[in-house]
C-alpha cells in the first residue's frame, strides 16, 4: 500500500457512547473509498496492534433546513475494528 494512502486512510477516531462502551473495540471515521483490506493493513502499521475483524458502515447524511432552503450533509463511511484480546489503541495520541 501507498505510504501516503495509508495516513490519509483514516480521518479521525469516532468516539460516541456506543464506541466507548464496546471495550475490544475502536471506530474511526474513514475515507469514502476505503475498503476492509486497506484499513486493516493501515491499523495494524500505524498502531501496531493485531486486527481481527473490520466492519464498514455508509452513513447517509441527513436532509436539514439551513434557514429557509432545504440543504443535505454529506455521506461518509465508519469502520468498526475489533482488536486482538489485550490489546488497545490510545486514541489521545492520535490527535
Amino acid at each position: 500500500m501507498n505510504e501516503k494512502r495509508l495516513y490519509s486512510i483514516i480521518v479521525s477516531p469516532h468516539t460516541t457512547e456506543k464506541a466507548v462502551r464496546v471495550g475490544d473495540q475502536v471506530a474511526f471515521r474513514v475515507l469514502n473509498d476505503a475498503t476492509k483490506t486497506e484499513l486493516k493493513e493501515a491499523v495494524q502499521r500505524l498502531f501496531s496492534v493485531t486486527v481481527v475483524s473490520v466492519r464498514i458502515v455508509n452513513v447517509m447524511g441527513k436532509t436539514k433546513q439551513f434557514r429557509q432552503r432545504q440543504g443535505e450533509r454529506s455521506d461518509w463511511k465508519k469502520a468498526y475494528v475489533r482488536l486482538a484480546a489485550g490489546q488497545v489503541i490510545n486514541l489521545d495520541a492520535f490527535q
